[in-house]
C-alpha cells in the first residue's frame, strides 16, 4: 500500500495555503492517521511547521534541483509506511523559473510527474463571483494539471460564501472548504518568511487552533477522498549530497536552523552521525568529528550573543587548524570577520575567512543556483556540480582577499560570476545547497 496525496496550491503567496496545509495535516494525524507534509520548492521553514504538527520529518520535493531519480527517491520514502501525504506548492502554484518540461520547480511539476490532485486555495477577499473565473482559470490552464477541489479563504459572511461558492460550484469544481477571515490564524512573519516552528512557546496550541479551523471549516473527508495513490517512478539517492564527513559536528540553535531534512537524513543514510552543538550557548564543535558544518538561519538576529561566545570562538578556530568548516549564508556570514546588524551596530565573527556582511544594508537576492566547485570542499569535489538557491537580505560590506569557491550561475545556467570564498580548511558562500547536478 502506498500513501494518497493531494497538493495544496493557490494563485500566489499569501492566500493562506500554509494555514490550511498545517491545518489539514494536524488534523488527520489527531484522527490517528500517519500523515507526512512536503514542500515543493527551496523552502527550510514550513517543512519545521509539517513536522511539528505530524509527528513525521517533512520534505522538499524540488524538481529543478533534484534528478528525477532523487525525487523519486525522495517521493517515494514520503509516501512509505504512510496514510497520506500533503504537499504544499512553493509561491503561486505554476510558479518556477524558464526549464525544460516538467524541470521548472513547481508544484505544477510534481502534479503532471506523480498524476496528483491539486485543492485550490482562494484568497477571495475583496471579490465574490469573480473567484469563478478565477477558479476557472486555474481548471482551464493545463489540462495535465487537475484542480479537485476548491477551499474560500479569507470569507467575511455567509452570504460571502453562498456568493463565491455557488460561482465555482457552476463551473464543476467542488468547495470543500469555506474559512471566515480570522487574524488570530495567522502565522507571525519576518524578513525570510514564517517565523520558525521553534521558536513558539506555544506552538501545539496554535497547531490544534489550526487543526480547529480545519475541522471547522474544511470537509475533510472530501479532501481524503479527493487524493490520488503517490506511487513514483523507481528512484534512488545517487545524486543526494554526499556527507561531507563520517562525524559532522552541525552547528542548531536559533541562529543555526537551515538545513533541508532530505540533506541530513541523506548523511544519515550514508552512515554519518550527525553531532549537533549550539554557538548561542557558547558550545564549540566537538573534537573528535570530522568537519563543521555552519548552516543558514538567522545570525543577524543573534550578532551580539554570538560575538561574545569566547568558548565557540575559540574551539572554531582550533578546528580550523586541521579539519575542514564549511557555512552555508547565515554561517557564512558568521566565518567572516564583522557582521553589522539591522540596527547598525557591528560585531566581530569568526574572521576564519576575511569578508564582512550587513543587515543593515539590506538587498534581497532570490533565485535557483548551480555552483561549479574550484576546489575540494564540504560540498563536494573540486569540478562538481551543486544545484541550490540562494535567499538573503545581507550583503557583503568588504570581500577579503581569500580565494573563490566556486563560479554561480542561475536557474538558467547565465553565468553570475565566483560565489564564496576559502582559507585553508575553511569555506563558505551564500549559496544553499540542495543536491548534486
Amino acid at each position: 500500500m502506498t500513501a494518497r496525496a493531494i497538493i495544496i496550491g493557490a494563485p500566489r503567496s499569501g492566500s493562506g495555503k500554509t494555514s490550511v496545509t498545517i491545518g489539514i495535516l494536524r488534523a488527520l494525524t489527531r484522527r490517528g492517521l500517519k500523515v507526512r507534509g512536503a514542500k515543493s520548492g527551496p523552502d527550510y521553514i514550513d517543512p519545521g511547521f509539517h513536522t511539528a504538527a505530524t509527528g513525521l520529518s517533512g520534505v522538499n520535493l524540488d524538481s529543478w534541483a533534484m534528478s528525477p531519480s532523487l525525487l523519486n527517491a525522495l517521493a517515494a520514502q514520503a509516501a512509505d509506511d504512510t496514510d497520506f501525504v500533503i504537499l504544499e506548492s512553493a509561491m503561486g502554484l505554476f510558479d518556477g523559473i524558464p526549464a525544460s518540461p516538467g524541470h521548472t520547480g513547481s508544484a505544477a511539476d510534481l502534479a503532471r510527474l506523480y498524476g496528483l490532485p491539486v485543492l485550490l486555495v482562494l484568497d477571495v477577499s475583496g471579490q465574490s463571483t469573480t473567484a469563478a473565473a478565477v477558479a476557472k482559470g486555474f481548471a482551464t490552464y493545463d489540462p495535465d494539471v487537475r484542480m479537485a477541489g476548491v477551499v474560500l479563504n479569507r470569507l467575511g459572511s455567509e452570504r460571502h460564501r453562498r456568493l463565491s461558492g455557488n460561482a465555482i460550484e457552476a463551473i464543476g469544481l467542488p468547495v470543500v472548504g469555506a474559512i471566515l477571515r480570522d487574524p488570530s490564524l495567522n502565522l507571525p512573519e519576518r524578513h525570510l518568511g514564517l517565523v520558525q516552528a521553534g521558536e513558539y512557546d506555544d506552538l501545539m496550541a496554535h497547531l490544534d487552533r489550526l487543526a480547529d479551523m480545519a475541522e471547522k471549516s474544511l470537509d475533510l473527508d472530501a479532501v481524503m477522498a479527493l487524493a490520488a495513490p503517490l506511487a513514483p517512478a523507481v528512484g534512488d539517492f545517487a545524486d543526494a549530497l554526499r556527507p561531507p564527513g563520517q562525524r559532522i559536528a552541525l552547528a542548531e540553535d536559533a541562529a543555526f536552523t537551515f538545513l533541508y531534512p532530505h540533506v541530513a537524513a541523506c548523511w544519515r543514510k550514508a552512515g554519518a552521525e550527525i553531532v549537533p552543538f549550539s554557538p548561542l550557548a557558547d558550545e564549540a564543535p566537538d573534537e573528535d568529528c570530522d568537519v563543521c558544518w555552519l548552516s543558514g538561519g538567522y545570525p543577524e538576529l543573534h550578532a551580539g550573543k554570538l560575538a561574545a561566545a569566547t568558548n565557540f570562538h575559540a574551539g572554531m578556530a582550533r578546528f580550523a587548524t586541521t579539519k575542514p568548516i564549511h557555512g552555508e549564508c547565515g554561517g557564512f556570514m558568521v566565518l567572516g570577520e564583522v557582521l553589522e546588524d539591522a540596527s547598525g551596530e557591528t560585531h566581530r565573527m569568526l574572521g576564519l575567512l576575511g569578508h564582512s556582511t550587513s543587515f543593515a544594508r539590506r538587498k534581497m537576492n532570490l533565485g535557483y543556483r548551480e555552483a561549479r566547485l574550484r576546489t575540494d570542499c564540504p560540498l563536494g569535489p573540486q569540478g562538481a556540480l551543486i544545484r541550490g538557491h540562494e535567499f538573503h537580505y545581507a550583503q557583503m560590506t568588504a570581500t577579503g582577499n581569500d580565494e573563490p569557491l566556486a563560479d554561480l550561475a542561475d536557474g538558467q545556467g547565465n553565468p553570475l560570476g565566483a560565489s564564496g570564498y576559502r582559507r585553508g580548511h575553511v569555506s563558505g558562500t551564500f549559496f544553499h545547497a540542495i543536491a548534486r547536478a
